[in-house]
């Protein structure tokens, strides 16, 4: 059978494993592809337990989780004491979220496994052991470099055809006038345009570019910033071969008769890509992280405290993240 899918276990405490119990005993209903998990099993039995969830937890490698997966989550041990305790956070399980983390990257890069989702963690729950990145994207991006220079992640939020990337992502908004150059712009776009052709199947992408004052600076009456940075960026990407127009008012970029002309709209900061995307699919949309040699998504939402242990949240999110990264493996070239 075909490798399966790798899924990092996430923050215990959160509900990202309970999404993933949820879908693993609704996995012929939702016809899921096979995936493991790479996780604490005891941890994952008791959530189970908890939840009210007659599943079967078998621990395995990945090159036997496909075949395994027919009859019980597969999934591949990491070490570490991860306590069944839903909404508090413990210092003995970090570690293990780590490791899990690790773990399903080497997978995917020696070629085990063929894509990695990756569930949500808490950062804050992280830093007391060892954990020192702005986030997970960035995390990834260090254990894909092999030792070398990280490449530039691009996050991506998706939902059917309304795809849009953030160029700069997790900082104050007063910086982000500062931290925009033409280059930063230009290099984003050409992973966006790179993985579109090469994950998503789509032959000639189409981008657009969102401005980053009001009316795109009206001419520079509003800032210059799109007149002297996202301008030129536009006109690089176009002669690069990248089919770029913009940049546009961000407000009208994303009315749906506009943004449907583009595979993509890149826009300048974070919430100005993420509230159109999650105004329409709030429980539906899916993170991609593109600019790394594997295909990785996520469940668009948080750890969830409140809900972990519940059995009520939404497995929507996550159940999108596990079919698109199976088209963009599915998609994939070399």
């Amino acid at each position: 059978m075909a490798q399966p899918l790798a899924i990092s276990m996430g923050e215990p405490a959160g509900i990202g494993p309970d999404l993933v119990l949820q879908l693993f005993a609704q996995r012929q209903q939702e016809a899921l592809p096979p995936f493991c998990v790479f996780g604490a099993p005891d941890f994952l039995r008791a959530r189970a337990a908890r939840l009210g969830l007659d599943i079967t937890v078998e621990e395995t490698t990945p090159a036997e989780a496909s075949d395994v997966f027919k009859r019980a989550l597969p999934v591949v041990p990491v070490e570490g004491l991860v306590p069944d305790q839903p909404g508090q956070i413990s210092p003995l399980s970090g570690q293990a979220v780590i490791r899990a983390i690790e773990q399903a990257v080497a997978a995917v890069l020696r070629g085990e496994c063929r894509g990695l989702v990756t569930a949500p963690i808490h950062k804050a729950a992280l830093y007391d052991a060892g954990f020192r990145h702005p986030g997970h994207t960035e995390f990834l991006a260090e254990l894909c470099a092999a030792g070398g220079t990280p490449k530039l992640p691009v996050m991506m939020l998706a939902h059917g055809p309304l795809r849009a990337v953030p160029v700069t992502i997790h900082v104050p908004i007063k910086d982000v006038p500062g931290l925009l150059t033409k280059d930063l712009i230009v290099e984003t776009a050409s992973a966006v345009y790179h993985d579109l052709q090469n994950r998503f199947g789509i032959a000639e992408p189409r981008i657009g570019v969102a401005g980053l004052n009001p009316h795109a600076g009206e001419g520079g009456a509003i800032g210059r910033e799109d007149m002297e940075i996202v301008g030129p960026a536009v006109a690089e990407m176009r002669v690069q071969g990248i089919d770029a127009v913009g940049p546009f008012p961000a407000d009208t970029l994303f009315y749906p008769p506009y943004w449907r002309q583009y595979d993509a709209v890149i826009a300048m900061y974070h919430d100005q890509a993420l509230i159109p995307i999650k105004t329409v699919a709030f429980e539906d949309a899916v993170n991609v992280t593109l600019g790394l040699p594997i295909v990785r998504t996520s469940p668009d939402h948080g750890t969830a405290f409140d809900l972990a242990g519940t059995g009520k949240a939404s497995p929507r999110s996550f159940l999108a993240a596990i079919r698109l990264a199976h088209s963009m493996t599915e998609a994939s070239k070399p």
